[in-house]
């Protein structure tokens, strides 16, 4: 029985079919080569000068190789389809989880420009004296939060290095190097722009500017020294 012969209804479902099932699958094929050679049909079935049980067995091991390789095409489509299922999973995970990935970048610079606004106040116009620019403060700092409770409502977490921490190019850019510190070469003496991370990913790197080595290009690659 050939894979043309099969029904194209068979489903992974169907029954094993047992010896018995065989045998009688093979008693039919007999009957229907008999019935054959009777009405004068393939002239070739006349040279077959095997016995009836002979017949039979080769009949059944026949069925019992295509019932083992439809086996094996059963467990073969079973894994592509549970892997089709796990990439499918995946992919949907990645959507929900980095989809705004694209908007959040458009809008970092939003969130730097409030932080720069706040920074522009001199320090001695932030005491209160001035009751409309105290205004405006509190307007860009309520700004700023709502913005970043948003950010972090999608998943996405400010990097805001610390000081004297060394520079990782993983997460960290730097822009300019500043000589005279006293610093180790390539730790952060300034940061410019804080970097974000959107789950396991990179948004964008925090922007520093690093100490500058004595001698020799600083840690993590050439920087820009025109900033």
């Amino acid at each position: 029985m050939s894979d043309q012969d099969k029904p194209e209804n068979e489903t992974p479902n169907q029954k094993t079919p047992s010896a018995a099932d065989l045998e009688a699958q093979a008693d039919e094929f007999l009957a229907k080569a008999g019935a054959d050679t009777a009405s004068g049909g393939n002239d070739n079935d006349g040279d077959d000068t095997r016995s009836d049980e002979d017949k039979i067995a080769d009949a059944m091991e026949a069925l019992v190789a295509e019932n083992a390789e439809l086996k094996d095409k059963l467990l073969r489509a079973a894994a592509e389809v549970e892997n089709i299922r796990r990439r499918s999973e995946r992919e949907k995970a990645d959507a929900s989880k980095y989809g705004a990935a694209n908007f959040a970048r458009s809008v970092l610079t939003v969130a730097d420009n409030l932080g720069r606004a706040i920074d522009a106040v001199p320090e001695d116009r932030k005491d209160g004296s001035d009751a409309v620019v105290q205004s405006i403060i509190e307007g860009i700092e309520m700004t700023q939060r709502s913005l970043l409770a948003a950010f972090e409502q999608n998943g996405i977490a400010p990097i805001d290095p610390p000081l004297g921490e060394k520079l990782d190019p993983n997460f960290h850019e730097a822009l300019f190097e500043v000589p005279g510190t006293g610093q180790p070469a390539g730790t952060i003496v300034q940061v410019v722009d804080t970097g974000y991370m959107i789950g396991e990913r990179l948004l964008r790197p925090a922007r520093v500017g690093v100490a500058k080595a004595d001698d020799g290009p600083p840690p993590g690659g050439t920087v820009d020294t025109t900033a």
